[in-house]
C-alpha cells in the first residue's frame, strides 16, 4: 500500500512533525520543521501528542520529511460507511470533498468527527476560504485544509491567516470543541499544540498559468498539489493529445515544491506505474487516488462485464 506501516483492522495509520514558516518568512529548507511560538504566552508547543488530531498532523508531516508516500481518496458520498471502510482499508488519510460533491458542511464535520474516533487523518477540499467555514472544519477535527484552484499568493495568504491563531493568523479562538478536548486541557497547552502542529495546508495548482509564480504560491504550504484533471483541461488536452504539455507543467510544480520545502502531491486515477508516470507524478508524496465514488463505478462495471 504506503510506505506507512499497515494498522491493526479499524485504525488507520497517521501521520510527525514540523510545521510551515509564517506568511512573511521566505522559504524553509527542504524538509525543514519549525514551530510558531504559543500566540498567548510565547514558549514553544509541547512534545508531540501521542493522540488526538495534533498527533496525526505530526505523523503526517513526519512521513513527508522522511520521504514517504501516503495514499489517500476523495470522499463524497456521505455517512460512516466510507470513513469506516477507508479507516479499515489502511489508507493513510482521506480528502472530504466539499468541492466536487453534494456534501454539506453538516455531514463533512461529522465525517470528520467519525474519522477521528477511528484514527483516519481527514483533510478538507473547501473551492475557496471561507474563515468561518475553515474554522469550523478545523473545530470538528480536519487534520487540514486542501484549496482549490490556487492561483495567487494572496490565496495561500488567506488559508493561512484563516488557519492560524494570532499571530500568525486571524483564526477565531475557542475551546467548545472536540481538537480542543472541550477545554479539558486549558488554553495554552492547547494554543501550544496548535503553534507547534498546526492544519496541514494543501495548495492545489490546476491551471495552466497563474497570477503569481509557483514558488509563492508554495511557500508556507505542506503540499504543492497538482489537480491532473483541471490542468489538462486548462491546456486544452484531451485523453489522445501528447502528455508533454502535462508533464511539463507538473515538473514545474515540482521544481517550485522542492524549493520551497513542500512535497509534490496528485491525483490520479489509479494507483500504477504507468499513472504515476503519465501524469509525472512518480516522485509525489502525498496521492490522491480516485474518490469512493470512482472506487465505487469501477467495482460495479467490472461486475456487470462479460464472464
Amino acid at each position: 500500500m504506503s510506505a506507512v506501516e499497515p494498522p491493526p483492522p479499524g485504525r488507520a495509520p497517521q501521520l510527525s512533525a514540523g510545521s510551515t514558516p509564517p506568511v512573511s518568512a521566505g522559504p524553509p529548507a527542504a524538509g525543514a520543521a519549525c514551530a510558531d511560538p504559543t500566540p498567548s504566552t510565547g514558549v514553544h508547543a509541547d512534545p508531540t501528542p501521542s493522540t488526538g488530531v495534533h498527533a496525526a498532523r505530526a505523523r503526517l508531516r513526519g512521513t513527508l520529511r522522511d520521504g514517504g508516500q501516503l495514499v489517500g481518496t476523495f470522499v463524497k458520498l456521505p455517512g460512516a460507511d466510507v470513513i469506516a471502510l477507508a479507516a479499515r482499508s489502511g489508507l493513510d488519510f482521506v480528502v472530504i470533498d466539499l468541492e466536487h460533491s453534494g456534501l454539506d458542511e453538516r455531514t463533512a464535520t461529522d465525517q470528520l468527527r467519525f474519522a477521528a474516533l477511528a484514527g483516519l487523518p481527514a483533510l478538507v477540499r473547501v473551492p475557496a476560504v471561507d474563515p468561518g467555514q475553515v474554522n469550523r472544519l478545523l473545530e470538528a477535527g480536519a487534520v487540514g485544509v486542501q484549496l482549490s484552484t490556487v492561483r495567487r499568493r494572496a490565496d495561500v495568504e488567506e488559508l493561512r491567516a484563516a488557519s492560524r491563531y494570532a499571530p500568525h493568523g486571524r483564526r477565531s479562538i475557542s475551546l467548545a470543541h472536540p481538537s480542543a478536548g472541550y477545554g479539558a486541557d486549558g488554553l495554552d497547552r492547547y494554543l501550544a499544540a496548535e503553534a507547534g502542529h498546526p492544519p496541514v495546508l494543501v495548495a492545489q495548482i490546476e491551471t495552466a498559468t497563474t497570477d503569481d509564480p509557483l514558488p509563492a504560491l508554495l511557500t508556507g504550504v505542506d503540499v504543492g498539489f497538482v489537480g491532473t484533471t483541471d490542468l489538462a483541461v486548462s491546456l486544452g488536452l484531451s485523453t489522445t493529445d501528447d502528455p508533454g504539455p502535462l508533464l511539463r507543467r507538473t515538473g514545474d510544480v515540482a521544481d517550485a515544491a522542492r524549493t520551497t520545502g513542500a512535497v509534490l502531491g496528485g491525483w490520479v486515477a489509479e494507483r500504477s506505474a504507468g499513472a504515476l508516470g503519465r501524469y509525472g507524478l512518480t516522485d509525489a508524496r502525498y496521492l490522491v487516488v480516485g474518490s469512493d465514488l470512482h472506487l465505487l463505478g469501477t467495482g460495479l462495471r467490472r461486475l456487470a462485464a462479460p464472464a
